[in-house]
């Protein structure tokens, strides 16, 4: 029989998780169908019940109800229960529900697997300190940078989420303006939706070292606002955050499902449009 699975969120149309979970199924042999499901934004508890009671096996959580479903999950992995965010539900036996968070997951496997980039003794700065931000750090941390520092335009909001996540690393918060009087940095990521909009937070050239990494969570079809400054700023690297779309994406389906499928393939078809 075939297994039934979805991404839930508002708005959700756009999403390409659809597309890619269907790459994963033919080049894994699976069985499944996965389609996108539209929740009110007053109502996320209703649909996912609704969904499972109609058979659903599994969801995948994406904006603005990823804390909705971190509350709704009995059980926790590490990296959701230390974000206070999911990304993936489970449906298990005895109404159990288990939530994982596979964002940072994905975000280190492509930094590393898919370019080469290994932050273990680097200079890291985040920029951003909401929901997106907090999702990627003990993944991040555990990868062993130098320093990681969190900046954001209420620096209050930076320094309480370094806080929460000082006992796992060197880690620290501020705002914005404080980077003028910092060293560079090796990467800077970006985890902030401005790029969408055409902006760029206002950092510094030089927080860049030169040949340094830019990356930017979020995708676009064509190079993000912030791809766009790390370019102009000489880095040796800036990527958009379609791998890890993808990669955070391929953890779930292995949690599901079993099977771990190949990633290069997926992300080569997505980026052909």
């Amino acid at each position: 029989m075939t297994d039934r699975y979805a991404v839930v969120g508002n708005p959700i149309a756009h999403s390409r998780s659809p597309r890619i979970h269907a790459l994963f199924a033919e080049q894994t042999g699976e069985d499944i169908r996965y389609e996108a499901l539209l929740a009110p934004k007053d109502d996320f508890a209703g649909t996912v019940r609704a969904f499972r009671e109609a058979g659903g096996r599994g969801l995948n959580v994406t904006v603005p109800f990823k804390q909705e479903a971190w509350l709704m999950a009995t059980v926790r992995g590490e990296a959701a229960e230390r974000a206070g965010a999911v990304n993936t539900l489970s449906f298990l036996d005895n109404d159990l529900i288990r939530g994982d968070n596979t964002d940072g997951i994905g975000l280190l496997r492509d930094l590393n697997r898919n370019h080469g980039v290994d932050l273990g003794g680097r200079r890291v700065l985040v920029l951003g300190a909401g929901g997106a931000v907090r999702g990627i750090l003990q993944p991040l941390l555990a990868a062993g940078p130098a320093t990681v520092v969190i900046a954001n335009r209420t620096a209050d909001r930076a320094v309480a989420l370094a806080a929460d996540f000082a006992d796992l690393g060197a880690i620290t918060g501020g705002g914005l303006d404080a980077l003028d009087a910092l060293p560079g940095f090796d990467v800077i990521i970006n985890g902030t939706a401005a790029g969408l909009t055409g902006e760029v937070p206002p950092i510094p050239a030089r927080a860049l070292v030169p040949g340094g990494v830019c990356y930017d969570m979020v995708y676009d079809d064509k190079p993000t606002a912030f791809v766009e400054w790390g370019l102009a700023r000489g880095a040796g690297l800036a990527l958009d955050g379609l791998g890890m779309l993808v990669e955070q994406a391929a953890e779930s389906f292995y949690i599901w499902r079993g099977q771990r499928p190949d990633t290069a393939p997926v992300i080569a078809s997505l980026r052909q449009g």
